[in-house]
């Protein structure tokens, strides 16, 4: 299997190596992550958010829990849910729709840990300022610029 990297859409051909074929593929798996002819990361940032689903709702007794205390909770969305969103998060080429699926990922998450708000005798869902503050304005969108910057000031 190869993958060849051109602005041109040609027909997929195979390369013979010795009597061996090797098939042309226009994406593929490695490590974890999905490479494609075209860089775009869509597809890639569309499974990492599924993946991130499936985090949540193998462990999602834990995570809506009374018995465990908020803290708690952020911890563990911190340490199961986040790694697995952000893998290979550095190579991203963040557009304005990718930044604001990852954010509404991230809030709908945090909205169905911590739960509703009590407020003037009625519940209301946490609003967007909340949910920053109890993350300490920690967002998935901070945490991967961050992690950009130290992968690039590391070299």
């Amino acid at each position: 299997m190869h993958l060849k990297c051109s602005r041109r859409q040609d027909q997929l051909k195979a390369i013979n190596i010795g009597n061996k074929e090797t098939e042309q593929v226009r994406s593929f798996k490695y490590l974890g992550s999905t490479v494609n002819t075209d860089s775009k990361i869509e597809e890639e940032i569309k499974e990492r958010i599924a993946l991130g689903n499936k985090a949540f709702f193998a462990n999602k007794k834990i995570f809506q829990s009374k018995l465990i205390s908020e803290n708690a909770k952020l911890k563990l969305y911190f340490s199961v849910i986040r790694p697995v969103v952000t893998y290979a998060c550095e190579t991203w080429i963040l557009k304005e729709t990718i930044t604001n699926r990852l954010m509404v990922f991230e809030r709908k998450i945090l909205r169905k840990t911590f739960g509703p708000t009590y407020e003037n005798g009625s519940w209301r869902i946490k609003t967007n300022e909340e949910l920053e503050k109890l993350m300490k304005h920690e967002n998935i969108i901070k945490l991967r610029q961050s992690t950009k910057a130290r992968m690039i000031w590391s070299y």
